[in-house]
């Protein structure tokens, strides 16, 4: 049996690797192009292009997976199966039909529940206890296919977005290899998805990471773990931005202020008052420096008590 890998960030690739060390043929994985990565913009390879790579194995990285062209060299692989973890790229329905025994997608969320290309950063941000994977057929839809499996994963909380991925990439290899013997034998009963239970996890933006002092102390740090590590929340200092990494929440505020009032600078870090109490910063990042743990960037009393974040 054939199969194609579709994939990119490191999510993919315990799956992949799965695949190599269970036997299966995986003749081509796809992968996005190579993009400029850190501040001196070297052309880098995806996770999934440097696993492919060390074993060998054909790497296709269409711009456009709908172009004619892409879809022709993937069918010159002749796949009778094609699985796809966080590609990136919606497959068009030339792809869909290609393999016989279909294309199967390892999702990190429980569908219907947040469809689309955050599910893993939305259910931290909205401060959900429980997620998991589910393995699905791919439909023209944004993640609207049949579900073959489902399993579920708890959310600890101190988890962050870096956390869960890694947690749900494995959880989501160990169900794939679960099925992957059912998978190899032809199409398998799948169950249709709840339209009226389906909600929505949208690419995060800007505006996400920004963040509101006047919402609740639990939102404000669900929000910063959510956005961790890959972007972090951000306020504005003297207009500049000052980012947040990681943060605590406090028992009670320490004095009534206006929310993102700097309450304090120790040795926890920077209590900022929020909208219903207050939240310990615990590593933050002023514009132009490095990470720094908040105790540490207190100690260089740049920033007095009284200070407002906006």
């Amino acid at each position: 049996m054939n199969i194609v890998f579709m994939g990119t960030p490191a999510f993919a690739v315990p799956s992949l690797r799965m695949l190599l060390s269970e036997g299966y043929n995986v003749v081509a994985v796809v992968t996005q192009p190579d993009r400029p990565q850190g501040r001196k913009k070297v052309l880098t390879p995806t996770p999934v292009k440097e696993v492919a790579l060390e074993h060998g194995i054909p790497v296709l990285q269409p711009q456009r997976m709908r172009s004619p062209e892409a879809v022709a060299e993937l069918a010159a692989y002749k796949p009778d199966l094609i699985v796809t973890a966080a590609y990136g790229q919606i497959l068009p329905k030339s792809v869909l039909d290609l393999p016989a025994n279909g294309c199967v997608n390892v999702h990190g969320s429980l569908l219907p529940k947040y469809r689309g290309g955050a599910p893993i950063q939305r259910c931290i941000i909205n401060g959900e206890t429980e997620t998991g994977i589910t393995l699905m057929y791919m439909a023209e839809g944004l993640d609207t296919g049949d579900m073959i499996a489902q399993v579920k994963v708890a959310i600890d909380e101190e988890d962050t977005s870096g956390t869960l991925f890694e947690k749900l990439s494995l959880a989501g290899a160990e169900l794939l290899k679960e099925q992957m013997p059912r998978l190899a034998n032809g199409r398998v009963e799948a169950e249709k998805q709840d339209e009226s239970l389906a909600t929505y996890a949208p690419n995060l933006k800007r505006e996400d990471e920004k963040i509101d002092w006047s919402a609740s102390t639990r939102d404000i740090y669900n929000q910063i773990r959510g956005l961790v590590p890959f972007s972090g929340g951000f306020a504005l200092w003297n207009g500049e931005v000052f980012k947040v990494w990681a943060s605590r929440k406090a028992d009670k505020a320490s004095k009534d202020a206006a929310p993102g009032t700097v309450l304090q600078l120790a040795e926890q870090g920077i209590e900022v008052k929020t909208g219903d109490g207050s939240l310990w910063l615990t590593r933050v990042q002023p514009s132009g420096k490095k990470q720094m743990d908040a105790a540490e960037f207190a100690r260089g009393k740049t920033m007095a008590p009284g200070t407002v974040l906006t």
